[in-house]
Protein backbone atom coordinates (compact mmCIF):
# COMPACT_ATOMS: atom_id res chain seq x y z
CA UNK A 1 0.00 0.00 0.00
CA UNK A 2 1.82 3.24 -1.18
CA UNK A 3 0.71 6.66 -0.48
CA UNK A 4 -1.10 7.15 -3.15
CA UNK A 5 -3.75 4.46 -1.92
CA UNK A 6 -3.81 6.14 1.64
CA UNK A 7 -4.82 9.56 0.11
CA UNK A 8 -7.48 7.89 -1.66
CA UNK A 9 -8.55 6.38 1.21
CA UNK A 10 -8.45 10.13 3.22
CA UNK A 11 -10.11 11.74 0.23
CA UNK A 12 -12.64 8.79 -0.29
CA UNK A 13 -16.14 8.75 1.44
CA UNK A 14 -15.88 5.18 3.33
CA UNK A 15 -17.88 3.43 6.12
CA UNK A 16 -17.26 -0.24 8.15
CA UNK A 17 -19.51 -2.28 10.59
CA UNK A 18 -18.26 -2.75 13.98
CA UNK A 19 -20.63 -6.01 14.05
CA UNK A 20 -18.96 -7.33 11.41
CA UNK A 21 -15.64 -6.52 12.42
CA UNK A 22 -15.89 -8.16 15.64
CA UNK A 23 -17.62 -11.33 14.09
CA UNK A 24 -14.23 -11.20 11.30
CA UNK A 25 -11.85 -10.74 14.24
CA UNK A 26 -13.19 -13.90 15.67
CA UNK A 27 -13.45 -16.11 12.09
CA UNK A 28 -9.67 -15.08 11.86
CA UNK A 29 -9.08 -16.07 15.91
CA UNK A 30 -10.59 -19.34 15.14
CA UNK A 31 -8.51 -20.38 12.16
CA UNK A 32 -5.41 -19.74 14.10
CA UNK A 33 -6.93 -20.60 18.12
CA UNK A 34 -4.05 -22.21 19.78
CA UNK A 35 -1.42 -20.09 18.18
CA UNK A 36 -3.34 -17.59 19.76
CA UNK A 37 -3.35 -18.24 22.67
CA UNK A 38 -0.21 -19.45 22.88
CA UNK A 39 0.86 -16.40 21.76
CA UNK A 40 -1.19 -14.13 23.91
CA UNK A 41 -0.12 -16.06 26.75
CA UNK A 42 3.53 -15.61 26.05
CA UNK A 43 2.94 -11.50 25.79
CA UNK A 44 0.97 -11.59 29.42
CA UNK A 45 3.81 -13.64 30.94
CA UNK A 46 6.20 -11.29 30.01
CA UNK A 47 4.20 -8.38 30.88
CA UNK A 48 3.63 -10.38 34.41
CA UNK A 49 7.40 -10.88 34.52
CA UNK A 50 8.28 -7.14 34.65
CA UNK A 51 5.62 -6.04 36.56
CA UNK A 52 6.45 -8.22 39.52
CA UNK A 53 10.28 -9.09 39.63
CA UNK A 54 11.26 -5.79 37.31
CA UNK A 55 9.01 -3.31 38.19
CA UNK A 56 11.56 -0.84 37.71
CA UNK A 57 12.26 -1.36 34.12
CA UNK A 58 8.57 -2.01 32.45
CA UNK A 59 9.04 0.82 30.70
CA UNK A 60 11.42 -2.02 28.76
CA UNK A 61 8.51 -3.83 27.70
CA UNK A 62 5.74 -1.04 27.34
CA UNK A 63 7.86 0.64 24.89
CA UNK A 64 10.29 -1.83 23.51
CA UNK A 65 8.54 -4.89 23.50
CA UNK A 66 5.26 -4.44 23.54
CA UNK A 67 4.64 -3.11 20.26
CA UNK A 68 6.41 -5.53 18.16
CA UNK A 69 4.75 -8.41 19.66
CA UNK A 70 1.35 -7.02 19.20
CA UNK A 71 2.33 -6.45 15.89
CA UNK A 72 2.91 -10.02 15.02
CA UNK A 73 -1.19 -10.19 15.46
CA UNK A 74 -1.60 -7.75 12.46
CA UNK A 75 0.66 -10.10 10.44
CA UNK A 76 -0.68 -12.81 10.96
CA UNK A 77 -4.48 -11.62 10.17
CA UNK A 78 -2.82 -10.09 6.95
CA UNK A 79 -1.78 -14.38 5.98
CA UNK A 80 -4.82 -15.39 7.07
CA UNK A 81 -6.75 -13.18 4.56
CA UNK A 82 -4.74 -14.18 2.00
CA UNK A 83 -5.53 -17.95 2.75
CA UNK A 84 -1.63 -18.55 3.26
CA UNK A 85 -0.78 -21.03 5.88
CA UNK A 86 0.23 -19.61 8.76
CA UNK A 87 2.94 -20.69 11.62
CA UNK A 88 3.81 -19.67 15.16
CA UNK A 89 6.76 -18.16 14.19
CA UNK A 90 4.65 -15.53 12.02
CA UNK A 91 3.35 -13.72 15.32
CA UNK A 92 7.15 -12.64 16.18
CA UNK A 93 7.63 -11.09 12.50
CA UNK A 94 6.96 -7.26 14.07
CA UNK A 95 10.37 -7.91 14.71
CA UNK A 96 11.37 -7.58 11.08
CA UNK A 97 9.97 -4.02 11.27
CA UNK A 98 11.60 -3.19 14.98
CA UNK A 99 12.49 0.18 14.66
CA UNK A 100 9.22 1.64 12.51
CA UNK A 101 7.04 -0.06 15.00
CA UNK A 102 8.81 1.25 17.98
CA UNK A 103 9.11 4.53 16.74
CA UNK A 104 5.18 4.55 15.91
CA UNK A 105 4.60 3.00 19.40
CA UNK A 106 6.58 5.46 21.59
CA UNK A 107 5.68 8.27 19.64
CA UNK A 108 2.21 7.51 19.38
CA UNK A 109 1.99 6.96 23.33
CA UNK A 110 3.59 10.05 24.22
CA UNK A 111 1.58 12.46 22.00
CA UNK A 112 -1.50 10.86 23.47
CA UNK A 113 -0.20 11.22 27.12
CA UNK A 114 0.58 14.90 26.24
CA UNK A 115 -2.74 15.20 24.80
CA UNK A 116 -4.51 13.81 28.09
CA UNK A 117 -2.16 15.95 30.52
CA UNK A 118 -3.57 19.14 28.39
CA UNK A 119 -6.88 18.95 28.10
CA UNK A 120 -8.06 15.50 28.75
CA UNK A 121 -10.00 15.64 25.26
CA UNK A 122 -7.34 15.95 22.92
CA UNK A 123 -5.30 12.73 24.53
CA UNK A 124 -8.91 10.79 23.87
CA UNK A 125 -8.63 12.10 20.47
CA UNK A 126 -5.41 11.17 19.72
CA UNK A 127 -5.67 7.49 21.32
CA UNK A 128 -8.31 6.82 18.87
CA UNK A 129 -6.64 8.73 15.94
CA UNK A 130 -3.44 6.94 16.22
CA UNK A 131 -5.48 3.50 16.44
CA UNK A 132 -4.01 2.03 12.52
CA UNK A 133 -0.36 3.87 12.72
CA UNK A 134 1.52 0.51 13.16
CA UNK A 135 -0.71 -0.96 10.83
CA UNK A 136 0.16 1.74 8.40
CA UNK A 137 3.87 1.53 8.99
CA UNK A 138 3.79 -2.69 8.65
CA UNK A 139 2.19 -2.69 5.41
CA UNK A 140 2.89 0.73 3.60
CA UNK A 141 6.82 1.25 4.58
CA UNK A 142 6.10 4.83 5.61
CA UNK A 143 7.88 6.40 8.77
CA UNK A 144 6.61 6.79 11.77
CA UNK A 145 5.14 10.46 11.94
CA UNK A 146 3.51 9.65 8.31
CA UNK A 147 1.92 6.79 9.36
CA UNK A 148 0.54 8.22 12.62
CA UNK A 149 -0.44 10.87 10.60
CA UNK A 150 -1.94 9.32 7.61
CA UNK A 151 -4.01 7.54 10.77
CA UNK A 152 -4.86 10.37 12.59
CA UNK A 153 -6.48 11.59 9.06
CA UNK A 154 -8.21 8.46 8.15
CA UNK A 155 -9.80 8.01 11.77
CA UNK A 156 -10.78 11.73 12.16
CA UNK A 157 -13.48 11.36 8.97
CA UNK A 158 -15.24 9.07 11.13
CA UNK A 159 -14.18 9.96 14.59
CA UNK A 160 -17.06 9.19 16.44
CA UNK A 161 -17.75 5.43 15.31
CA UNK A 162 -14.10 4.84 15.63
CA UNK A 163 -14.57 5.55 19.37
CA UNK A 164 -17.47 3.78 19.66
CA UNK A 165 -15.71 0.85 18.11
CA UNK A 166 -13.18 1.21 20.28
CA UNK A 167 -15.27 1.57 23.88
CA UNK A 168 -16.63 -1.29 22.22
CA UNK A 169 -13.03 -3.37 22.52
CA UNK A 170 -12.06 -1.80 25.40
CA UNK A 171 -15.36 -3.54 27.17
CA UNK A 172 -14.61 -6.30 25.75
CA UNK A 173 -11.54 -7.28 26.86
CA UNK A 174 -12.66 -5.55 30.41
CA UNK A 175 -14.81 -8.66 30.59
CA UNK A 176 -11.87 -11.05 28.94
CA UNK A 177 -10.07 -9.18 32.08
CA UNK A 178 -12.90 -10.08 34.92
CA UNK A 179 -13.12 -13.62 33.98
CA UNK A 180 -9.98 -14.01 35.78
CA UNK A 181 -8.12 -12.58 33.44
CA UNK A 182 -8.37 -16.33 31.43
CA UNK A 183 -10.32 -14.37 28.63
CA UNK A 184 -8.07 -12.22 27.48
CA UNK A 185 -6.45 -15.34 25.51
CA UNK A 186 -9.89 -14.22 23.26
CA UNK A 187 -10.31 -11.13 23.76
CA UNK A 188 -6.75 -9.50 23.16
CA UNK A 189 -6.23 -11.52 19.62
CA UNK A 190 -9.89 -10.46 18.91
CA UNK A 191 -9.18 -6.98 19.27
CA UNK A 192 -6.19 -6.63 16.89
CA UNK A 193 -8.29 -9.07 14.33
CA UNK A 194 -10.57 -6.53 14.28
CA UNK A 195 -9.07 -3.84 13.93
CA UNK A 196 -6.87 -5.42 11.40
CA UNK A 197 -10.12 -5.93 9.08
CA UNK A 198 -11.51 -2.98 9.66
CA UNK A 199 -8.16 -1.33 8.04
CA UNK A 200 -8.12 -3.80 5.36
CA UNK A 201 -11.97 -2.75 4.38
CA UNK A 202 -11.15 0.65 4.13
CA UNK A 203 -8.94 -0.19 1.24
CA UNK A 204 -11.84 -1.49 -0.80
CA UNK A 205 -10.94 -5.51 -0.40
CA UNK A 206 -7.60 -4.78 -1.84
CA UNK A 207 -4.89 -7.01 -0.61
CA UNK A 208 -2.67 -5.41 1.35
CA UNK A 209 0.82 -7.35 1.43
CA UNK A 210 3.76 -6.89 2.88
CA UNK A 211 6.58 -5.19 1.65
Amino acid sequence: MDKKHLDRIVEGNFDFDIVEALKEGWETYRKVTIYSISFTLLILSLQFLFMYYAEDYIFVFSFFLAGPLFAGFYLVANKVSLNETVIYPDFFKGFRYYLPVVLVWIVGQVITVLGVFALILPGIYLMVAYMFGVLITLFSGLDFWQSLEYSRKIIHKKWGKFFVFGLALALMNLIGALAFGVGLVITIPVTYYAIYHVFEGLSQGLPIEEE
